[in-house]
């Protein structure tokens, strides 16, 4: 019997592919990757288990992947101010190059002659899994049921789900495609795809209505080494425990939620909801730390930079030798990244509103208006003479 390493989520369509699959003459093995997508109780670990077991997997892998995903993944891609279109934070394009490289690594162990997905046609994650596992392994095979199956919609999935005993927990009426890690959560599909209409509050997993917050707003501070957040408050923490804490802070006060309409790889362009309270707030704050301690000409070429990291990685090309040349770039640009930035978070909004650092290239003595001023304003005229230069005409 041919075997397939599926990228298993516990979700409604990779629960569907083990029975379809089996039913094809798959022997179907399952991989799990914990990226810190709520599995952390055994009790979810297990029913996610036995929900690919009764689906028709014959094994089933699950291994936690988060301090390599955090590490490896995160901190690079936070380090580069990487946002996509402005608002995507990029946390289901981030975790799916860490994925693929297990499930090449388990088909090997296996023996098993392809890997197996349950990304859409129309979606970006197919080419972030298939471009990674062929770069790693091209001779495997790769399925991707979603795209050649018979069913047309998520109701089709659920009766299916249901004829053949598979336990799911979407709904008819709340059937919202998910994808969620310690970075974040991004949701779409249902009502979302409805313009005109406000997400639903039911559609928000993590973070509370920045209207029905408290009328009094929340002081913290990060402190960062070299381009990494290693304390919030002045209390120490392991990053994966760091990003924890600050998405339930951040959720309690409405922060990090943003609504996109964003331009897919494949040419079209779809709505989604995301969920990111640390990455919003780890993002300011780095962000803010950068335009304390770079200089101009560097802090005005790093954005650059950065729109071209966030499109590499939103592609899937997280190993192209392009983005390997942008890591050398972005690091040489975090040695002086140190520093400590205060954060009000209030009403949905995250603002920095404190700026501390050795590094710091703000001279209070240059920018005051005060009677401490030591700026010789005389030396302005000559200045713009010369800067003017080149434009008359």
């Amino acid at each position: 019997m041919k075997k397939v390493v599926l990228a298993y989520s516990g979700g409604l369509d990779t629960s569907c592919i083990v029975k379809w699959l089996t039913d094809k003459g798959y022997e179907v093995v399952c991989f799990v990757a914990d990226l810190g997508q709520g599995l952390g109780k055994g009790e979810d670990l297990d029913a996610i288990e036995e929900r690919a077991l009764a689906a028709g997997a014959t094994k089933v892998y699950i291994k936690d992947l988060q301090d390599e995903f955090v590490e490896d993944f995160i901190i690079p891609a936070l380090k580069a101010n990487a946002v996509y279109e402005g608002k995507y934070l990029l946390a289901t394009a981030l975790g799916r190059p860490l994925i693929a490289k297990y499930l090449v690594d388990i088909a090997h162990k296996e023996k098993a002659i392809a890997i197996a997905h349950g990304c859409t046609g129309k979606g970006n994650e197919q080419v972030r899994f298939e471009v990674t596992a062929e770069e790693l392994d091209a001779k495997l095979e790769i399925l991707a049921p979603v795209r050649v199956w018979e069913f047309k919609s998520r109701e089709e999935e659920i009766e299916y789900a249901r004829e053949n005993g598979i336990p799911i927990d979407v709904t008819k009426k709340k059937p919202y495609s998910i994808d969620r890690n310690i970075w974040g959560i991004s949701i779409e599909s249902g009502v979302l795809e409805n313009l005109e209409q406000e997400p639903p509050e039911d559609a928000y997993m993590i973070t509370s209505s920045p209207s029905g917050q408290s009328t009094y707003p929340k002081y913290i501070e990060v402190y960062f080494e070299k381009g990494v957040p290693k304390r919030i408050d002045g209390r120490a923490y392991k990053l994966k425990t760091l990003i924890s804490h600050l998405n339930e802070i951040g959720g309690l006060y409405g922060v990090g939620r943003s609504d996109l309409v964003e331009n897919r790889l494949v040419g079209i362009k779809s709505r989604e909801i995301y969920e990111a309270p640390a990455a919003t707030i780890l993002h300011i704050a780095h962000k803010e730390l950068e335009n304390l301690v770079l200089d101009r000409e560097l802090a005005h070429f790093k954005e650059i930079i950065a729109l071209k990291y966030s499109e590499l990685v939103y592609y899937g090309l997280w190993y192209s030798a392009l983005k390997d040349a942008l890591d050398g770039f972005v690091n040489s640009t975090q040695k002086y990244v140190t520093g400590t930035i205060r954060l009000k978070l209030f009403k949905g909004n995250c603002v920095a509103v404190g700026r501390k650092s050795k590094n710091s290239l703000y001279k209070k003595e240059l920018s005051t208006y005060g009677k401490e001023d030591k700026f010789d304003q005389k030396l302005a005229e000559g200045f713009i003479k010369l800067w003017g230069m080149p434009y008359k005409r």
